[in-house]
């Protein structure tokens, strides 16, 4: 229970700040099953967009082990000294729940191959091509694993808020209230009492 003096004006305040405790636990408990439902739906999507991406990832290094036995050391250092290939990156940021998430989009110019054909083998022709299909789903894959992150966060500290109010603040208001108005009550019922006996002693 609250420490509070047993007035009328602290129970009008009591009684608006248990409205207000009320109507935020009712807000934070629907951002909580909201956040709930989107870290579910990230999280669906997560788990085959990580297996497609370790898939395509272990078969361009199966490639480029290939490439390397069948190369001189020499030579594959030059195949990757002068890259012609640019990826370019944008974040933005959206707003789910009050939580700004990331949005990545890419732009890719040039060639991922960039080197003459005398010298190298075709294998590392097919790993570089294979590890340029990996951007799409390796891009996305830590799009969608920093947003279940974030909301990871905020769905936990959005619970804790939720617990305080539903089973500390609010209880605490209830609890404050009933003692106030018992003490009102008691007080009125003294006063009324007092009264009687002074009408009693003035018709004597």
């Amino acid at each position: 229970m609250l420490r509070v003096n047993p007035t009328r004006m602290e129970l009008l305040h009591l009684r608006r700040r248990l409205a207000l405790a009320i109507r935020g636990h009712r807000l934070l408990s629907e951002k909580r099953d909201e956040i709930s439902r989107q870290l579910m739906q990230i999280a669906k999507e997560i788990q085959p967009l990580r297996r497609e991406v370790e898939k395509k990832l272990l078969e361009t290094f199966r490639r480029f082990m290939l490439a390397r036995a069948t190369m001189e050391p020499e030579e594959t250092r030059p195949a990757f000294e002068v890259p012609t290939k640019k990826l370019t990156l944008a974040l933005n940021l959206a707003n789910v729940m009050n939580v700004k998430v990331p949005h990545l989009s890419k732009e890719m110019t040039g060639e991922i191959i960039s080197y003459g054909f005398a010298t190298t083998s075709g294998e590392l022709d097919v790993a570089l091509l294979a590890l340029e299909k990996a951007f799409d789903n390796l891009i996305e894959l830590a799009e969608k694993e920093k947003q279940a992150r974030l909301l990871a966060v905020e769905l936990q500290m959005t619970r804790r808020r939720v617990n305080v109010l539903e089973y500390v603040v609010i209880p605490e208001m209830q609890e404050t209230i009933k003692f106030i108005f018992d003490k009102l009550g008691e007080a009125e019922r003294d006063n009324t009492t007092r009264l009687m006996k002074i009408a009693d002693m003035i018709r004597a």
